[in-house]
This record gives C-alpha cells, structure tokens and sequence, in this order.
C-alpha cells in the first residue's frame, strides 16, 4: 500500500472523529438530537440525552482523531499504524456490532446507512493492516544495554 493511500485512510478516519468528537463535545444535546446530520437522526431511538454519556463520548472520539493525525504523520512506521489500526478496530467492530443488534429502531434508510457507514469504517480500518509502506519495515526500537550492578570491576 502507498503512503499516500495510507494518509488518505486515516485522514477519513481522523476525519470522522473530529467530525463527531467535536460535535458531541462541544454540542452534546444538538449532537444528540441531530446526528449524524443531513436531516437524520440516529441517537433518541437508542436512549435519553446523557450529557456526561454524550461528552465522554466526543472526549473518545477527539482522542482518536488526535491518534489517527499522529499516526498521519508516522505513517511509514507500521507499528504506530498497526497500533492506530487495532485501536480503531476494537471500537468500529464493537460498534457496528452494537448497531446490527439495534437496526429495528430505524426505518429502512437508516437501517441501510447505519451498515453502509459503519462497515466501510470497518473496512478502511481493516486496510491499514494491508502491507508494508513503501521503504520501511516493522522493526523494534533497538535496546539500550543493560547495566548490571553485579558485574561491575572489582
């Protein structure tokens, strides 16, 4: 996989985050009420309005979206991508779980668009595991030497 298809997938992931992180943070009743936007809306059928629940959760999305822009950064290194990637997956698998046991809360449209959006991140998520950017490998850091206190000159 390319470096630059690796950015543009965590750039989409990054921009997620930011997008619902923030809105959920900064406006967690509006949030709430009205996301995912465009004239739908996903969460009432799931619940009452939580403030705490609703900020913790944009306070988790923005902490991914802080991850996914350093992983932007160090994307030819695969342990911080593969890191990156595993985080974002345990939570869009634990997710889209979640919303495929609750489809029947939402009409036909938002059923389709509810599987459609949180599968793709699933799979944009998935992709970040796919090969080796090119010129650089998965290594560990080198070790610094130990210091033995019982072998020292006597």
């Amino acid at each position: 996989m390319s470096i630059k298809l690796r950015r543009a997938l965590l750039a989409a992931l990054a921009f997620v985050a930011a997008y619902t992180g923030g809105w959920a943070y900064f406006a967690p009743e509006n949030w709430y009420a009205n996301f995912p936007g465009f004239g739908r809306s996903w969460l009432p059928q799931l619940g009452p309005y939580n403030m705490h629940l609703a900020m913790d959760d944009g306070a988790m999305f923005l902490a991914m979206a802080v991850l996914s822009l350093f992983a932007i950064r160090y994307a030819r290194n695969m342990l911080v991508v593969q890191i990156t990637a595993c985080t974002w997956l345990v939570f869009n698998v634990l997710h889209l779980t979640f919303h495929m046991r609750h489809l029947s809360v939402y009409n036909t449209m938002d059923k389709i668009l509810n599987v459609v959006a949180l599968g793709l991140l699933v799979l944009i998520t998935v992709a970040l595991f796919a090969g080796q950017p090119e010129g650089e490998v998965m290594r560990a850091e080198p070790r610094e030497p130990s210091v033995d206190s019982t072998s020292g000159d006597r």
